[in-house]
């Protein structure tokens, strides 16, 4: 379990980065004629290559499409980590993500409530102040 939630925190520190659009071949990082840039690529793939390979072909490619859980919890577990830890760059894109996946505001201003309790009122706060953010933007 451990080592499940080290994976969780290091993983969820990146900010979503899902695509529509599939990574570039293997060996073809500035491929122009490959598949479009992922958004991996377009944030870091500049600097961190291998970064932006392993999160599109790790944590999006596999372990967020693993048949253990559904999209839509796999982002409830995820937003709530990442309140535990006040990651809100992070919790920006994964709000969103959720609301795709299938979470209504409602649901995540409850988690976040309910997280009040378990992960500290400050990080709730911050957390609500980012939600309003992005529920606002529609």
């Amino acid at each position: 379990m451990p080592l499940l939630v080290a994976a969780t925190c290091c993983f969820t520190a990146l900010p979503a980065v899902a695509q529509a659009s599939e990574p570039r071949p293997s060996g073809t990082p500035n491929a122009s004629a490959a598949a479009p840039a992922t958004r991996a690529q377009q944030m870091f793939g500049d600097i961190s290559p291998k970064l932006a390979e392993l999160t599109d072909k790790v944590l999006f490619g596999d372990v967020w499409e693993r048949p253990g859980l559904s999209k839509r919890d796999r982002s409830l577990v995820t937003v709530s980590a990442l309140i535990a830890m006040n990651r809100a760059d992070q919790l920006r894109s994964h709000l969103q993500r959720a609301r795709d996946n299938g979470l209504t505001e409602t649901e995540l201003v409850e988690a976040i409530t309910h997280l009040a309790f378990y992960s500290g009122w400050p990080n709730a706060v911050t957390a609500i102040s980012v939600a309003k953010e992005v529920f606002r933007k529609k």
